[in-house]
């Protein structure tokens, strides 16, 4: 019987006492409930029919007007090709502000594209990188991403905060690090979560770009089985995604400042260390600044995020960009996990793009008015 494990995101993470998130085939429920029902374990059915709500999701697309730039909807998930176009469509149009490149190339030979966004200045200035979609199936991030740009540049006129922090900073913004598997989760199988790379032993694509990094790499909470969805790869930095991610961040590590990453679904604010428990160094200043960041999100509508070390809150994993962020010397390293809790799971329903994204954008500011303050 063959499931598909939500959450947690590796069966070695499943302990007496802690709740699992599954999707199982049509043809499988059969089998699988009398089973639970005779072990005694309690189940709650979630999603009752999946297909309906991926098509609730992506269904009934062309009667909205998706193409044009200057109405682009914020509220609904878009494919690749339309964050592309909408990428260069900025570039084009707030030159002031927005500075287009790429970082390299995917595995399936896709640019890499990121916007650095900020006003020009002064020379040197700090810097805040922020990537969606390490994972393909995890939509709600790279709508995050651009919803994020857009309150940027629609603010930053009338919103001193906005303004504050585009004059002191540059912000690198990648709306969708995971390139093919996110086209792929459009294209072929919406729970698609690694890289598209080949594995020419096991026929099996694909690895996870978060347990990719070269620290603690392929330890505890990583899988070394190529099929598995935490495959940690044949070597740390085996992804040209990851490998030109890192390259990018080495080479700019004394500008930046922090590095947060988006990811879903959980409703936390995790920091340092993920592959281990541990205390970081500048603890009391992350500390302080991922509770007021959750309070701030709170404040919004009442949502709540746990927030602390990513070992101890949710899980041991090794290999991760945050914790390989902070190895490198980039001080305030955060991952969030978006909503929700288990409810909708991956299908965030695209009525709550808006209400996710306003909540978070609170948090982010927060945090990066945090990084302007000095922290002892």
């Amino acid at each position: 019987l063959q499931v598909d494990l939500w959450q947690p995101s590796s069966p070695s993470h499943m302990a007496e006492g802690t709740v699992a998130d599954v999707r199982v085939p049509r043809n499988a429920t059969r089998s699988l409930l009398p089973f639970l029902q005779q072990a005694n374990i309690h189940y709650t059915i979630l999603i009752a029919d999946l297909q309906q709500a991926i098509e609730n999701q992506t269904g009934g697309r062309s009667h909205r007007n998706r193409r044009s730039l200057s109405g682009y909807n914020y509220e609904a998930y878009h494919s690749l090709e339309e964050i592309e176009d909408w990428m260069h469509y900025l570039n084009r149009t707030y030159s002031d502000l927005v500075h287009m490149f790429s970082v390299g190339k995917s595995y399936e030979g896709r640019p890499l594209y990121v916007l650095k966004l900020g006003k020009r200045s002064r020379p040197y200035k700090k810097a805040v990188w922020i990537d969606c979609g390490i994972h393909a199936r995890e939509w709600i991030g790279p709508a995050f991403c651009q919803w994020f740009v857009k309150e940027a540049l629609q603010t930053y006129q009338t919103d001193p905060d906005m303004r504050k922090m585009l004059t002191q900073l540059y912000f690198y913004i990648m709306p969708v690090f995971n390139v093919d598997g996110y086209h792929f989760s459009w294209t072929y199988d919406r729970f698609w979560r690694k890289t598209r790379s080949k594995n020419m032993r096991f026929h099996c694509h694909g690895v996870d770009a978060n347990r990719n990094w070269k620290v603690k790499w392929c330890d505890e909470g990583a899988s070394l089985h190529p099929c598995d969805d935490t495959y940690c790869g044949p070597f740390p930095e085996s992804e040209p995604e990851v490998k030109a991610v890192a390259h990018f961040l080495r080479k700019h590590r004394k500008q930046i400042k922090a590095y947060l990453s988006f990811h879903a679904y959980a409703q936390m604010l995790l920091y340092p260390y993920s592959y281990k428990y541990a205390t970081i160094p500048n603890f009391n200043c992350v500390e302080s600044a991922a509770y007021n960041a959750v309070n701030a999100l709170q404040s919004a509508y009442g949502v709540r995020y746990r927030y602390g070390p990513a070992s101890s809150t949710l899980y041991v994993s090794s290999g991760s960009s945050m914790d390989w962020a902070y190895k490198n010397g980039i001080p305030y390293a955060f991952a969030f996990e978006l909503r929700d809790t288990g409810h909708f799971g991956f299908l965030l329903p695209e009525t709550l793009i808006k209400p996710t994204c306003t909540e978070t954008m609170l948090a982010v500011k927060n945090i990066t008015l945090h990084l302007l303050k000095k922290c002892h």
